[in-house]
């Protein structure tokens, strides 16, 4: 018998491997002072493109009064316990409501993390005769939660209609035998690519196939659609989505989720979603902080607005520069390049210390080996200044890859990780 640690001192993981070489800088870094567009990292002022704060809110000078008072009134413990328990309030309960209201449901139910909640919503939902179909580029909230599914489940490629009505067929033939039902699942934004879900095309299918669809709308709601209700409402088959699911964590600027759906699927969810059931209640700072966040979102268009005006400023002039940026139909804007992990390595430290932008590097094993991505995403805090700095410095790099710049200069990168 082997020690259980034997498989942890031989292998650190496709990115633990990297640690000595990342951790602190490209990987878990420190950002400091107040979320804004510019931050601090390691002593030096950067344009900051890596905060999922959508709306600019984080540190709105209203929100952070409402989140002081709130957690002066009810400090971080209130209520103590679980909803079913002695967690419950009316602040919960008022909450929900203005969410499904919002999001044009008929009823909403809180989640305390949205990682946590995706994964017990899908285990709620089916049992080990439904069979489960969804993105092969889903979040990994999705994929850890279909990994609980002790039925069948097929995967998809990426936003492919053929693809999703082939395994359609297939997953109908199973339900056939095993009696049970089909749950599809889509994101409303896939935040690598920034590629909206083709919601109105799966829906389109709901006509050949019986099937319910769950949209995890984390990076579309508060960004999408004419009041900011998400990807549903930009596509108009918002009534068509069966669940419904949002996280606080981007445009919202904070911590929770939620899902909304009929009042009947809700009601069974709330007793039976393990996670909420057997986990402390949202905080109340928590909740009051989010009824004042979603009332901003009801009722200033003008930040939604701003958020667009510097994403189509900073998309459009990357695109006029030739880069790449996929095919993305929202904020979340990716530049590919070509290059290896350590050219990425020496082009990221440049585009830090000597052009003052901070941005999320993504290398192989999440992209294919050869690319490098850089994701930026802008908000409603960003500047036309910050924008032009932007468009230069990544014309700069781009011009340093391809002279080889990068390549010489991560050599020593490079011999250490056996490249």
């Amino acid at each position: 018998m082997r020690d259980l640690f034997d498989k942890i001192y031989k292998d650190k993981g496709p990115l633990g491997k990297w640690a000595d070489q990342a951790e602190g800088y490209f990987v878990f870094p420190k950002l400091e002072g107040p979320i804004s567009n510019r931050m601090r990292f390691q002593g030096r002022e950067v344009i900051t493109w890596s905060i999922n704060d959508y709306l600019g809110l984080a540190n709105k000078e209203e929100v952070r009064k409402v989140d002081a008072e709130a957690a002066s009134a009810y400090g971080s413990a209130y209520p103590m316990g679980a909803r079913m328990m002695s967690g419950h309030t009316d602040l919960h309960e008022q909450l929900q409501n203005e969410l499904a209201e919002f999001v044009d449901k008929e009823a909403a139910y809180l989640l305390n993390f949205g990682y946590q909640g995706m994964v017990s919503t899908i285990d709620a939902l089916v049992s080990k005769d439904d069979i489960i179909v969804y993105d092969v580029d889903a979040h990994a909230c999705i994929i850890d939660g279909v990994r609980l599914h002790q039925g069948q489940r097929y995967t998809y490629r990426h936003n492919d209609i053929e693809s999703i009505d082939k395994n359609l067929v297939r997953a109908t033939k199973m339900a056939e035998k095993t009696g049970g039902g089909i749950l599809l699942i889509s994101e409303g934004v896939f935040g690598m690519r920034g590629e909206q879900g083709r919601l109105k095309e799966i829906v389109a299918l709901k006509e050949k196939y019986n099937f319910r669809l769950f949209v995890d709308d984390a990076h579309g709601f508060g960004t999408l659609g004419q009041t900011g209700a998400g990807t549903g409402e930009e596509q108009g088959v918002q009534d068509q989505i069966d669940v419904y699911f949002a996280t606080f964590a981007k445009s919202m600027a904070s911590t929770g989720a939620f899902i909304a759906a009929d009042q009947e699927i809700i009601d069974y969810l709330k007793y039976n979603l393990r996670s909420q059931m057997f986990a402390k209640s949202l905080q109340m700072q928590l909740v009051v902080g989010a009824l004042k966040r979603l009332d901003m979102l009801r009722t200033m268009p003008e930040l939604k607005a701003k958020l667009w005006e510097n994403v189509n400023a900073l998309q459009n002039g990357l695109r006029e520069r030739g880069f790449d940026l996929g095919t993305t139909q929202s904020c979340v804007t990716p530049v590919y390049l070509k290059g290896s992990i350590p050219e990425a390595m020496a082009l990221v430290k440049d585009l830090r210390e000597n052009h003052g932008i901070f941005c999320s590097i993504v290398v192989y094993p999440v992209i294919p080996r050869g690319l490098i991505l850089l994701r930026l995403i802008p908000t409603a805090s960003h500047t036309m200044e910050d924008i032009q700095e932007t468009l230069v410095a990544f014309s700069a790099i781009r011009e340093r890859l391809e002279n080889g710049t990068y390549k010489r200069m991560s050599a020593a990168v490079a011999a250490a990780m056996g490249e």
